[in-house]
């Protein structure tokens, strides 16, 4: 692809390193850039330096947050003897948009994966076994994707807590609304039949 400008071409490249974003996609972005008013650009990029040098992370649950306690954390409202322990902050976002969880996260930063030297130590399950201590949480979920290494890693949670009294269940796993069943994988049609509920109207 040729430039007419170094300067686009340096632009178009630091776009393309973000994922998903093609070097086509990058160029379109920075024309688009280029079109817009001086201080549209200027106001976008201090929006993204402000964000990376001013982003924390939640000192309780490790989300991200512009404090040391984040709003989740903060909320009085929020149901305490929950706690969700997701892999990551995208998780969290999805598990809120719902609207249908009110306790509070646990975010480990990951999952176990000896392939890619992911070990649990790498992750904030130590954490997570020291906020039961002196805590109100009666019940741990575990959101963590079904994948070989999400299993790994709610099972070596549940190891690490089988000493607690605090209750352990997972999200249930089954096919999703609107799927069609001659294209659902035999493993997650096979978990939906043995964990069936009670049908209601």
């Amino acid at each position: 692809m040729n430039f007419p400008s170094k300067l686009i071409e340096n632009a178009v490249d630091e776009l393309a390193k973000l994922p998903g974003i093609g070097r086509k996609t990058a160029l379109r972005l920075v024309l688009h850039l280029l079109k817009e008013e001086t201080t549209e650009t200027q106001s976008l990029s201090a929006a993204l330096v402000k964000m990376r040098e001013d982003i924390t992370y939640c000192k309780n649950c490790h989300n991200i947050s512009d404090t040391e306690i984040c709003n989740i954390c903060a909320n009085p409202l929020r149901d305490r003897s929950m706690l969700c322990v997701v892999s990551d902050i995208r998780d969290v976002i999805a598990i809120e948009n719902t609207g249908q969880y009110k306790g509070l996260y646990h975010v480990l930063g990951g999952v176990i994966s000896p392939i890619e030297g992911i070990g649990p130590s790498d992750l904030t399950i130590g954490s997570l076994v020291d906020r039961l201590d002196d805590s109100e949480v009666k019940e741990i979920v575990l959101a963590i994707s079904p994948t070989m290494e999400g299993d790994t890693t709610a099972f070596y949670i549940t190891r690490k807590l089988r000493d607690s009294k605090v209750r352990i269940t997972t999200i249930a796993r089954g096919v999703p609304v609107g799927g069609e069943l001659e294209y659902t994988d035999e493993i997650t049609l096979g978990r939906s039949i043995i964990e069936r509920t009670s049908y209601s109207k």
